[in-house]
């Protein structure tokens, strides 16, 4: 026992002289590393020495103040990107929320609208400060740099209040566009008794959703006359998901959803304008008709016109591409029902859009009828129209309709002997050039220059000079620097149509064939765009087109492929142009077809006489026998 007492202080007395000896060899070690590598030598020691110590005592050192907010800024989650297809709600972390309880609520109670996307952001808005406006003011202005990061259209954020052990939960809208909106949106207090969503929540969710939809219309409505359909895609999707799965959700009303699905019918009709196809049309049409279903006259007469206005223009844009006149009666007759509210003395720059609106619809009717009361009805409505839309008020909108005033004089102008109505025509599209730049608004340009160019080349048809017709060829070429075929491919088609008429005109004035050549080819290239499926009529106009370029060809020269070709142009264009639908056009391929038929008749009978005239050589005895 006394042996083991004695031995019992040994390690004790060894542990002290270690301790000892440490920072001995410390000191040794910091003076060898310091005589071979200096004083960078001995500041890397320190920071290794002190990242060594961090590292055994981590779990303490991550619990102090700045290290932990640095630990957390660090470990936080990448902002989530908005789905661009549907309308979004990002959520941040409710500030002073103990374990996330109320996120969690608002978060599951926000998942009952269907229609729209929940992106949850590892983040918190820090309200601080002693001014509370100053403190919101300052979280909105992080919000909105949240939400141009993220793509989202609503941030939704706040913080939440503990008073005698109850927590309250205070919330706030911020939005990705400014909204025009009442001045205590955005603001709720959530009761800590039975936690739910108050009504005004909802009901100022509906009117966001509604007023972000609006918001986005109109920054496509200040596009109007440049190329944008590309653009609507992605707006187009988001309203459609919208009214497709915010059915009966908290705070949608019947009105939203009726403003909402106008908004929606106004943009599909502009893709299908653009673009030219007819899905879209279709679509905006089913669309207005459901909104007139929730927009009704008694309830709300202006809105019910407005939806009946554009109707009128879907249908009357569709009308014009099929080969019936259905569409087109409807067009004139929502565009009738409209202005029994739009009137004049009520809303005269509505009332004038309608009434421009109703003369192109009748302008389109009136091109397909032999007499010319509709045409007439088309320039009244037009005149009528720009009494209100003066270019003082409205310059764009008053340039609109002279250039649709043009279009109804020109065709007009076609059927009577003098030229009167192509020079008010002629003067009526460079009015609206001044205003329809094409810097301003560069689609309107083209389309313009599109319209006087084919004025003045009915002008040029009655003149004896070309000057008119060369005039004609360049505007044009200058609508096609605009409506190229990826952009507007019918209207591409429509003007290559129009250049090929005012050339092969001037190459009937001319010797060569070469602008002949250039028309037949001009008419090819559009019926590649302006096809039977799409544009009956427009593609019938094109066959009849080409097949008098292609007699204009083969009468200049000896063989029959050239009026055989026109003869099968002409067939075609009667299949669709009936006698029924557009007796004038009908009436006029009938005449250019007849007219083919005779040259080719003639030249085959000529042929033939040639070959009974010709002289027989008498057969010599050296001759060969036919056929050895």
């Amino acid at each position: 026992m006394a042996e083991g007492n004695e031995t019992s202080p040994e390690p004790q007395e060894a542990s002290r002289l270690k301790q000892e000896e440490t920072p001995l060899i410390y000191g040794e070690v910091r003076k060898r590393i310091y005589e071979r590598l200096g004083l960078k030598g001995l500041l890397g020691l320190s920071v290794l020495g002190l990242l060594a110590s961090i590292w055994w005592n981590w779990e303490k050192v991550q619990k102090q103040p700045v290290v932990s907010d640095f630990v957390r800024l660090l470990s936080r989650k990448a902002l989530p990107k908005a789905d661009p297809q549907r309308f979004s709600i990002a959520m941040t972390h409710l500030e002073n929320d103990i374990g996330g309880e109320n996120e969690r609520l608002v978060s599951e109670a926000l998942k009952e609208f269907e229609g729209i996307q929940i992106i949850k952001l590892d983040r918190a808005l820090t309200l601080e400060g002693t001014i509370p406006e100053v403190e919101e003011s300052a979280g909105q202005e992080q919000a909105r740099k949240y939400l141009q990061a993220t793509g989202a259209d609503i941030l939704l954020w706040g913080t939440v209040l503990h008073h005698d052990g109850k927590s309250l939960p205070k919330l706030y809208w911020t939005t990705a566009r400014d909204v025009r909106r009442d001045r205590g949106w955005g603001r709720y207090q959530l009761g800590s008794e039975s936690f739910e969503l108050p009504a005004l929540f909802w009901e100022d969710l509906g009117k966001l959703l509604q007023l972000l939809a609006l918001t986005q219309h109109a920054e496509f409505e200040d596009q109007r006359g440049h190329y944008i359909a590309d653009q609507l895609g992605p707006f187009i999707n988001k309203v459609r998901k919208l009214l497709q799965d915010g059915a009966m959700r908290p705070g949608w009303s019947v009105a939203a959803r009726a403003s909402t699905r106008y908004l929606l019918a106004d943009a599909l009709t502009l893709v299908g304008r653009q673009k030219g196809e007819n899905a879209p049309l279709e679509e905006a049409v089913a669309a207005y008709r459901a909104a007139l279903g929730e927009r009704t006259r008694q309830r709300v007469p202006l809105d019910w016109a407005e939806t009946q206005n554009n109707l009128g223009t879907a249908l009357a844009v569709l009308g014009e591409r099929e080969t019936g006149t259905a569409r087109l009666e409807e067009a004139v007759a929502a565009h009738r029902a409209a202005l029994e509210e739009r009137t004049r003395q009520r809303v005269p720059l509505d009332w004038a859009g309608t009434q421009n609106n109703l003369g192109t619809a009748l302008a389109v009717l009136g091109e397909r009828e032999t007499g010319t009361a509709r045409l007439e009805e088309a320039v009244a409505a037009y005149r009528a129209a720009l009494e209100e839309r003066t270019r003082q008020r409205v310059p764009l909108k008053w340039a609109g309709t002279q250039n649709n005033l043009g279009n109804a004089l020109r065709r007009l102008g076609e059927r009577e002997a003098g030229t009167a109505r192509l020079e008010e025509a002629v003067a009526a599209h460079r009015a609206a050039l001044e205003e329809r730049t094409r810097q301003r608004v560069p689609l309107d340009w083209a389309g313009t220059q599109n319209n006087l160019g084919t004025a003045l080349a009915v002008l040029g048809e009655r003149e004896t000079g070309t000057a008119r017709l060369k005039e004609a060829v360049a505007a044009y070429r200058a609508a096609l620097e605009e409506r190229t075929r990826q952009r507007v491919p019918l209207k591409w088609a429509c003007t290559q149509n129009n250049l090929g008429n005012a050339l092969r005109r001037l190459g009937e004035r001319e010797a060569g064939t070469a602008r002949l050549e250039e028309a037949v080819a001009v008419f090819r290239a559009a019926l590649e765009e302006r096809t039977r499926q799409r544009v009956p009529l427009k593609w019938a106009g094109t066959q009849s087109n080409l097949g008098v370029a292609l007699r204009r060809l083969g009468e200049r020269e000896t063989g029959t492929e050239r009026l055989e070709e026109a003869v099968a142009a002409h067939r075609a264009a009667l299949e669709e142009r009936t006698r029924q639908r557009v007796p004038l056009e009908w009436a006029e391929t009938r005449k250019d077809l007849k007219a083919v038929l005779q040259i080719l008749g003639q030249r085959t009978e000529n042929r033939r006489a040639a070959v009974h005239a010709r002289p027989v050589p008498p057969r010599r005895a050296s001759d060969p026998a036919s056929g050895q």
